[in-house]
């Protein structure tokens, strides 16, 4: 019997791929910060595309988080990557983006690694986290928000992709929280488990420091900073402590295919390019709504 998982898997890619959109086209309307204020989170708010984005990537969260009750981490956050082509093939279609030839070869890529990541998954319920897994997502949340205060003073490309790579590690840190989360029994557990509130503050965190990200350089870098640097943390706790599991023979494909997925999104980090640059020059206001593009 197919594990629902596969169809809140696939449905996850595209609420990603359309939110990665609508948030960066408002990021790119709202003034660049250079402070970890999170005044920004409710500037951005005052913008209806933004509150249309944040809804889709609820939703995405919502089909990711049911999507883990039985994939293992290292196929669902990998797969997040793979919203970046639905926000390409979006941008194309409907902001007139114009993609460098290295960028549309890295999605190719990207989308090879994660079909090898799916055919090497396999179901399984997760274990539960102990106190001092409890305890170490407590501290990460802590260390990020001080790198991210460190961050915020980068500009352009770099800070891209710094400030992308710590929302990252947050929403890492969140998906290791959902994984256990989702297997809780009753609605009353759900409410009680500490589990549940680390995930709302690394997403928050994670969503902050997404919104800055957005704001500098390219929309593809950031994305794509934020879902290798994800990426990487939770299958590792996903395989040693939460009952992660890949079909027998297949190793060497979930490794190919991680490695390979992970490749691509460091190398769109390098060639994705500003798509603010590729505009016509049709007033300031439209140069600034194609100018940005994300998140996760």
């Amino acid at each position: 019997m197919v594990s629902s998982g596969w169809c809140f898997l696939a449905a996850m890619i595209v609420a990603y791929g359309v939110a990665n959109l609508l948030q960066s086209v408002a990021a790119a309307r709202t003034t660049v910060h250079h402070s970890f204020d999170p005044g920004l989170l409710l500037r951005l708010a005052g913008h209806r595309t933004y509150l249309v984005g944040v809804v889709c990537q609820l939703g995405g969260f919502l089909l990711a988080f049911l999507a883990r009750r039985d994939l293992p981490l290292f196929l669902v956050q990998s797969s997040v990557a793979a919203g970046l082509g639905v926000t390409a093939i979006l941008g194309v279609v409907v902001l007139k983006w114009r993609l460098p030839v290295a960028e549309v070869a890295l999605l190719a890529l990207l989308f090879a690694g994660i079909s090898a990541l799916v055919l090497a998954a396999r179901p399984a319920p997760s274990k539960q986290l102990g106190p001092g897994g409890l305890i170490a997502l407590l501290l990460v949340l802590a260390l990020i928000a001080v790198l991210g205060v460190f961050a915020v003073r980068l500009h352009g490309a770099p800070g891209s992709v710094a400030l992308g790579s710590l929302a990252g590690l947050a929403f890492s840190a969140a998906a290791v929280a959902a994984r256990p989360l989702a297997s809780t029994p009753s609605a009353e557990a759900f409410a009680r488990n500490p589990l549940l509130y680390l995930l709302v503050a690394h997403s928050i965190v994670g969503q902050l420091l997404l919104g800055l990200a957005m704001q500098r350089g390219s929309t593809t870098a950031a994305v794509a900073a934020m879902d290798a640097a994800g990426a990487v943390p939770a299958a590792i706790v996903g395989l040693l402590l939460l009952n992660d599991k890949i079909w027998p023979g297949r190793e060497w494909l979930a490794g190919a295919g991680f490695l390979i997925t992970l490749a691509a999104v460091i190398g769109l980090t390098r060639y994705a390019q500003p798509q603010h640059q590729q505009t016509t020059p049709r007033g300031r206001r439209d140069r600034a709504m194609v100018g940005a593009a994300r998140p996760g």
